[in-house]
């Protein structure tokens, strides 16, 4: 075979393959198409017409006007400056524990593989029934949280219906102000957000540790290093990567959460525990304000993809890819 019929034939090779390749991932594109773009659009859309049940008149920038600085401004910088405590409170207890705990599940010991999967266990737990049962385990007035209080010789709490603030509870209501701190409520939220998704970032965690060579630990151990220094010093460099993963996602998940919020406090007490998620919810649904709904969402997206590309610019100057 000459050497222009070989390079044809593998020119149509390729194509075929890559034909091939292209409809295995079609199935999924539509998904994303359908489910994901088409309504991101459909919000964009929506949120520069005067939308109440039917489209109205054309609006242009005018909703997010309102929502900006206009009659709905104080509702949505309530909900995104709750939505920034939430999220501020739940990740980097997240990301520490979740580490912890990996590195702890990482080294050999007895039904380790159990430890595992118990952990996994409220990962895959449904977030609805799981925060019944965190309602029931925080109710003030037979909640197994205010039994373990009560042990410890502190008083019984109202947890999720508790507007004031953590550090106003624990100063006897010297401070005031910012100072108070996040709700109770929130509090509450937000240790439930910690279980429930601690146990899929200890299986990323667990996945980062196993792709770190054990010759860089025997090179260390034999050269002296103690425990302590291997894992300052090389567990954690090189566990980087897998960090700004952990942490890119988790900061995802907590600044559009929703379910948990309404399931377990629907906004109150006195909108302490008003993400930004759950006001577009209201607003779009329970109000029918589905022209400032949207506007609210595509912010939400903005908000969100800022957040992402200041951690990329930032955060992976300090990534280390071994």
């Amino acid at each position: 075979m000459t050497r222009p019929a070989a390079s044809a034939t593998r020119r149509r090779r390729n194509a075929a393959e890559n034909a091939l390749a292209y409809a295995f991932i079609l199935p999924a594109m539509l998904i994303l198409l359908v489910f994901h773009f088409a309504g991101g659009f459909a919000a964009v859309g929506m949120s520069l017409f005067k939308w109440d049940i039917v489209p109205g008149a054309f609006r242009g920038l005018d909703n997010y006007q309102t929502v900006l600085v206009g009659s709905r401004a104080e509702e949505f910088w309530h909900s995104l400056s709750v939505t920034l405590t939430y999220t501020l409170i739940t990740v980097p207890i997240e990301i520490v524990l979740s580490l912890v705990l990996a590195y702890l599940l990482f080294q050999k010991m007895r039904g380790r593989a159990v430890y595992r999967t118990l952990y996994y266990l409220p990962y895959i737990t449904s977030v609805i029934a799981a925060g019944v049962i965190f309602n029931w385990l925080m109710n003030p007035n037979y909640g197994f949280f205010n039994q373990i209080l009560e042990l410890v010789g502190i008083g019984p709490q109202r947890w999720l219906d508790e507007p004031r603030g953590l550090f106003e509870l624990m100063s006897g209501g010297l401070l005031a102000g910012w100072a108070q701190g996040p709700s109770l409520a929130l509090v509450g939220v937000s240790l439930f957000t910690i279980w429930h998704f601690i146990g899929f970032q200890v299986v990323i965690f667990l996945a980062g540790l196993g792709n770190i060579s054990t010759e860089y630990y025997e090179a260390a151990r034999l050269d002296g290093a103690s425990e302590r220094q291997i894992f300052w010093r090389i567990t954690l460099p090189l566990l980087s990567p897998t960090t700004f993963f952990v942490a890119t996602i988790a900061t995802i998940g907590a600044l559009k959460a929703f379910n948990q919020i309404y399931v377990m406090t629907n906004g109150g007490p006195l909108d302490t525990t008003r993400t930004l998620g759950y006001e577009i919810f209201h607003v779009f649904f329970q109000q029918g304000r589905i022209d400032l709904g949207a506007a609210m969402a595509v912010l939400l997206t903005i908000i969100i993809l800022l957040f992402t590309l200041f951690q990329f610019r930032i955060a992976e100057r300090r990534v280390h890819y071994g």
